[in-house]
């Protein structure tokens, strides 16, 4: 019995040791494995190589991208603001201009009339211009979405987002009347030439990138630089004793935040930035033409000025779009770095690249051919156009933001030729007094959704989101009310409680307890607070002192005959429900 259960016990040990063996082999055969897979990834890595220079097929899905980014922003803008300002019950009707341009060009919706107007709403139906604008801000946003999502494009999605942007910027009158919205139309316009014309797909093989293409985006951000250092350099006296940064801060259209703080730096450091702002605006941009890396220099130096520029202050999407051409002074080698190692991109990145090395570049088709063609043309037509604008920068008579093209293909830029020493404001203010004139009456504020009203309003942060009528209001400010009778216009839009207009700003002090019966503009001289201060400490971000009246109260009926010599319906009070 003891031999049999010795024998059965050693039996089983043996039994254990080879399972232990077996499951050592299979799992040293496992580790093999991986490790010869592991092996030819990255066998196959190095074989592929590093990518090289002198290709921009990585550099036209970064350009794609950002410009779809900014278009996102840009009809996004469109969707929440166009029907308080350019729709049917809008501050500028656009279906009244687009009226008036039809009359002018003789009653018809033809060549003159595109020509004058460049819109696809020339052939919408007007019976519901507020569907109409937001169903262009929508496709807009739903096509710039995809193109920013994915990195694919081509040109059937690029050419309608210029077209459906152009449309709205042609009759967007007053509220679309700043220069990033040709710069914008300028860049998308370039953009559609960086793809193929069908092919959806980050790197499209039979596309590659034309230097041409690359060369007009290049070419546009030296003149965006040039035009805005130029009009400093002849213009306010500030920008050349230095002191215009001891300003700047405080008198922006709309300051944020940190604006509070910089404005309070030393003397000498606004002197900095001054000189520093003119060597990247006037000096830098040349570093383009010396060369691969002065031209790389150039692209960190301008995209760097842009990102202090949206920290210091709410520009819009205009310093966020003025980066997108600076990064066409990267090639693939330099954004490499963006694209994750072993992917799709890069991957097909480095088979070109390995392919044209070892003399085996694709075929030449006739679609390739026929691209060459566009390109050259391309490059015929900005050079053609740019003519006038190069003209306008060596002129002494400098103008900037403008189109010599009505299509707005080449244009001219410029920021802040002049800088204003203080800040002034409107400020709306309601009252449910019968006489405007007692002494007792209670005059309440408005307060709008970004610009300074309230002195204990943190500065906003939007960037690179945009308020319209906000940065209209700036500009109202040192202009009288006769200059700007929109600003009538919407006095008297309040006075009948009016919702399209009141979703344009942040408080009514009026909700839910009835209509003003007065509504007039006070104006008004802002500063920043010392940091540290006991207004500080209060919670005031901003002094003011009372200048004068920017226009003297009105009513209701005292503005029917001002609103109908301007063709403008007359407010009414909504009636209460019983």
């Amino acid at each position: 019995m003891a031999a049999a259960t010795d024998s059965s016990e050693s039996s089983v040990r043996k039994r254990r040791v080879y399972s232990s063996k077996a499951e050592s082999e299979t799992e040293a055969d496992s580790s093999k494995d991986n490790a010869e897979t592991s092996s030819k990834h990255t066998g196959k890595e190095k074989r592929l190589g590093s990518v090289r220079p002198g290709t921009y097929w990585l550099t036209r899905v970064v350009l794609l991208r950002s410009v779809a980014f900014i278009y996102f922003v840009a009809f996004s803008v469109a969707y929440n603001q166009n029907k308080q300002l350019i729709g049917e019950r809008g501050l500028m009707p656009c279906k009244s201009y687009l009226n008036s341009v039809k009359r002018y060009v003789g009653g018809k919706i033809g060549v003159a009339a595109l020509t004058y107007t460049p819109s696809i709403l020339w052939f919408m139906d007007w019976t519901d211009m507020d569907a109409n604008l937001d169903l262009i801000a929508l496709v807009g946003m739903v096509l710039s979405g995809f193109v920013l999502l994915t990195g694919m494009a081509n040109m059937i999605i690029m050419g309608t987002l210029w077209v459906l942007y152009h449309s709205l910027v042609n009759v967007g009158q007053l509220w679309y009347s700043f220069g990033w919205e040709s710069q914008l139309l300028e860049t998308g316009f370039l953009a559609i030439f960086l793809c193929p014309v069908w092919t959806l797909s980050q790197i499209p093989r039979r596309c590659p990138p034309s230097l041409i293409c690359i060369w007009t985006f290049r070419w546009l951000i030296v003149r965006i630089m040039l035009g805005a250092g130029l009009i400093k350099i002849r213009g306010d006296k500030c920008w050349r004793d230095l002191t215009c940064m001891d300003y700047h801060y405080e008198t922006q259209p709309v300051p944020n935040p940190v604006s509070y703080y910089l404005h309070r730096s030393p003397w000498w450091f606004h002197r900095f930035e001054t000189l520093s702002n003119h060597f990247i605006e006037l000096i830098a941009p040349f570093f383009t033409f010396l060369g691969r890396r002065m031209c790389m220099v150039n692209g960190v130096i301008q995209i760097l000025f842009q990102v202090v520029l949206i920290l210091s202050g709410n520009l819009s999407f205009l310093n966020w779009l003025t980066i997108v051409p600076s990064l066409a002074c990267f090639d693939d080698k330099s954004l490499a770095f963006l694209f994750r190692s072993g992917g799709g991109a890069k991957k097909t990145v480095l088979e070109i690249q390995n392919e044209a090395r070892a003399g085996r570049p694709p075929k030449p088709t006739r679609g390739m051919l026929m691209r060459r063609v566009v390109n050259v043309s391309l490059a015929v037509l900005i050079g053609y156009l740019s003519i006038p604008v190069v003209m306008n920068l060596l002129s002494s008579r400098q103008v900037m933001n403008t189109s010599f093209d009505p299509l707005r293909i080449v244009n001219t830029y410029g920021a802040f030729g002049s800088i204003t020493k203080e800040r002034t404001e409107v400020i709306f203010q309601g009252t449910l007094a019968k006489d405007p004139k007692d002494p007792e009456a209670i005059w309440e504020e408005y307060q709008f959704l970004c610009k300074p009203g309230d002195v204990n309003r943190r500065p906003c942060l939007i960037s690179p989101y945009h308020y319209r009528l906000d940065w209209l209001m700036w500009f109202a400010a040192f202009q009288t009310y006769e200059q700007s009778e929109w600003v009538i216009h919407i006095a008297g839009r309040l006075l009948a409680n009016d919702s399209t207009v009141l979703s344009l700003m942040d408080h009514n002090p009026f909700q839910d307890r009835g209509t003003p019966r007065w509504v007039r503009g006070e104006h008004f001289r802002y500063k920043f607070s010392q940091p540290g201060s006991s207004s500080a400490a209060q919670g005031k971000w901003w002094l003011r002192k009372r200048i004068g009246a920017y226009f003297p109260p009105v009513d209701l009926e005292g503005l029917r005959g001002y609103f109908q010599s301007r063709n403008w319906p007359h407010p009414h009070i909504p009636q209460k429900k019983s």
